[in-house]
């Protein structure tokens, strides 16, 4: 059932959000150089690496490390890369991802095949066997402001729970947050 309701929805809004994507592609091409997306290795359902795609917020020689360990960040961003971020728009092409299969629109967010830290206790709890998501239940209590073992507990609180209708609520929220900007590492 869950995937039925990933599939039919992504594929939803990737048609109502067709104009939108090419119209942001166009923007990061034009103003920096190198390609619009960037294929990030991400950590997948059993710990399967899957490329995951995002438009490019960062210059194209931005180390593959969480934003959080740059010793700048912003001097990374590109010209609309601080506005990608907050409004989370650089995360629309993960509908690809949707659609494919590799993630959904709610789980875990994947991480970076190099969180070795994040990897190993979401192993150890049984967060791996998770499809990673869009957005997830440690993404609406805190994202990036979240400590690893804190977001690990709210994964694994997801993994005990997770349904339909906490999947609902979790998109609620998600929405609700993301028109707020909060929490998100500009």
């Amino acid at each position: 059932m869950k995937r039925l309701f990933d599939l039919v929805l992504a594929s939803i809004a990737a048609c109502l959000l067709a104009l939108p994507i090419a119209v942001l592609a166009i923007l990061v091409r034009v103003t920096s150089p190198g390609p619009a997306l960037y294929w990030s290795n991400r950590v997948g359902r059993h710990n399967q690496i899957f490329s995951m795609p995002k438009f490019r917020s960062m210059r194209v020689d931005t180390p593959a490390v969480a934003t959080h360990l740059l010793k700048d960040p912003k001097n990374h961003l590109t010209p609309i890369g601080s506005f990608l971020r907050k409004s989370s728009l650089d995360e629309l092409p993960q509908l690809w991802s949707i659609i494919k299969g590799d993630m959904s629109f709610v789980g875990p967010r994947p991480a970076l095949f190099n969180q070795d830290d994040l990897i190993a206790l979401r192993t150890e709890c049984g967060v791996h066997q998770l499809v990673p998501g869009l957005t997830g239940w440690a993404q609406v209590n805190g994202r990036d402001e979240l400590p690893i073992p804190e977001k690990v507990k709210l994964d694994e609180e997801y993994l005990r729970n997770h349904s339909l209708s906490f999947d609902l609520k979790i998109l609620l929220l998600t929405f609700a947050r993301v028109l707020r900007s909060k929490g998100v590492t500009h």
